[in-house]
């Protein structure tokens, strides 16, 4: 009745096939690689590349990682202008910010620079001294390439009210 020959588990020249562990993307998975400069490690001049970075040590110079992901973890400090695809400033920061998605601000970062990039969040607490522009690419594109663009005090509305109060004002004095 049972034969004992045959079994249904592999044999030693059968193999079963390793199936990987998906984690619910459509893609294939691709391990994030992230490179630290460690809290005793300093750095004087261009860092780039194409993975992405946490900052625990001193970088002075440049940082182009435009691809990918810039931490400047609690105790880094960085005198440097930074390119990235995502800028996370928790320690200090002395130059410009180039996000090409966002950058962000934790409450116990501090930046001294101008910052650029669709999304800016600045943390209850965070220390930033500079200007912020969000324009996007499509966004800076479309204006320079619009024919007779109207100057910016023409495309800022005004209410009438006050401008009838502030003409009667001057008819007055």
């Amino acid at each position: 009745m049972w034969d004992k020959t045959k079994s249904n588990e592999p044999g030693p020249r059968e193999s079963v096939p390793a199936q990987a562990p998906t984690r619910g993307r459509s893609e294939p998975d691709q391990p994030t690689q992230q490179a630290a400069i460690g809290p005793s490690i300093s750095i004087r001049g261009d860092v780039t590349g194409g993975e992405d970075l946490l900052i625990l040590g001193e970088v002075e110079g440049k940082l182009e990682l435009r691809k990918n992901r810039v931490t400047v973890g609690t105790g880094g400090r960085v005198k440097a202008d930074i390119y990235a695809e995502t800028i996370t400033v928790e320690g200090a920061v002395e130059g410009s910010l180039f996000g090409g998605e966002q950058v962000i601000i934790r409450k116990s970062g501090h930046v001294r620079g101008n910052i650029t990039a669709p999304r800016v969040t600045l943390e209850d607490g965070a220390k930033f001294q500079g200007s912020i522009d969000m324009e996007t690419k499509s966004e800076v594109r479309a204006v320079r390439t619009a024919p007779d663009t109207p100057s910016v005090a023409a495309v800022i509305p005004t209410s009438e009210p006050a401008e009838k109060k502030a003409a009667e004002g001057a008819k007055k004095h």
